[in-house]
């Protein structure tokens, strides 16, 4: 059963930072390309960055430069270190397969004084 569980978010201020965590199991990560997407309240699915099997990296130009995407193939772990957020960063965010849906539960970040 493929099982992608997202962990780290929180309530930070603006200008602070989290690390985002994506525990994988049920199928062979390294062979795959990830990707972490977001739901901001009232809004679709927006895509945020991804990494290839090689590490290969691209961001949203909303997130480019504050946000960095990286893999551990020997936790089977993705994450996702986030730095200067916004308000407009608040969203629950998810991992998953690239060109696959997520099907995790998501973990809630808040960026609010």
């Amino acid at each position: 059963e493929v099982q992608l569980v997202e962990s780290g978010g929180g309530l930070v201020q603006p200008g602070g930072s989290l690390r985002l965590s994506c525990a994988v199991s049920g199928f062979t990560f390294s062979n795959y390309a990830m990707k972490w997407v977001r739901q901001a309240p009232g809004k679709g699915l927006e895509w945020v960055s991804s990494i290839t099997v090689g590490g290969a990296t691209r961001y949203a130009d909303s997130v480019r430069g504050r946000f960095t995407i990286s893999r551990d193939n020997a936790k089977n772990t993705l994450y996702l270190q986030m730095n200067s957020l916004k308000p407009d960063d608040t969203a629950v965010y998810s991992c998953a397969r690239l060109g696959a849906p997520p099907v995790g539960q998501g973990t809630q970040v808040t960026v609010s004084a």
